[in-house]
């Protein structure tokens, strides 16, 4: 199968409400380009080095996604350019995405990363984190980032109820805080599911899902 055709049986699968991150970490230029010539736009990366790399070589009209866990000190590279910044998890991190934003004379769209999963090696906050960083003073300081909605990753398991659950609970997360007047927020986006369970984060509720090994192929 070439990326092309696996790309268009996605899209066809994907309700119109639905934006898709097409996962291109690890994968080379050509393979991206030739995601890029089928119509993709919107491309996810986890490591800012590479991403800020395949930003300068291709085209200019593309959104780059940082989906990966995010070093404040490297923050600096791609506030230039970066379209939305998946896994904020701190108050801290934001801080710096809104310094290095101001610096750049640009607001940055961002998620933030609820912790859903039982596993624990997943970043995030919880539901107490989340709601004392909205309604925080420092929060409400920030003028140059954008919060967006939330992400989350479910459990990496093969039971669909758990994963169920796990979705459902973001997105009552997100129901909880959608009414939040804020100037920095816009809630609209639920960032969940991604190739092996997108399907089923769509039926929970997700408006944006991450696939990269059903698009590219494995790493």
């Amino acid at each position: 199968m070439s990326i092309q055709s696996n790309l268009n049986s996605i899209k066809a699968t994907l309700p119109e409400h639905v934006t898709l991150v097409a996962v291109s970490k690890t994968k080379p230029v050509s393979d991206l380009m030739q995601a890029y010539e089928t119509g993709q736009r919107i491309f996810g990366e986890n490591k800012i080095q590479e991403m800020t790399e395949k930003w300068e070589q291709m085209p200019k009209d593309i959104q780059w996604h940082m989906i990966g866990h995010v070093q404040s000190n490297k923050v600096k590279f791609m506030a230039p350019f970066v379209s939305l910044i998946h896994g904020v998890d701190s108050l801290k991190l934001l801080q710096e995405i809104n310094k290095q934003a101001l610096k750049n004379n640009r607001t940055i769209d961002c998620l933030l990363q609820i912790y859903i999963a039982e596993e624990e090696s997943k970043f995030g906050l919880d539901e107490n984190e989340l709601n004392e960083l909205l309604t925080s003073a420092e929060f409400k300081e920030l003028k140059n980032i954008r919060i967006l909605g939330l992400m989350g990753m479910a459990t990496f398991t093969e039971d669909q109820n758990q994963i169920k659950k796990e979705f459902t609970h973001l997105k009552s997360i997100f129901d909880s805080i959608k009414t939040l007047k804020a100037e920095n927020c816009e809630l609209n986006t639920i960032s969940m599911g991604m190739s092996g369970d997108y399907q089923l984060a769509i039926e929970c509720g997700s408006t944006m899902v991450r696939i990269g090994s059903s698009i590219f192929g494995g790493r």
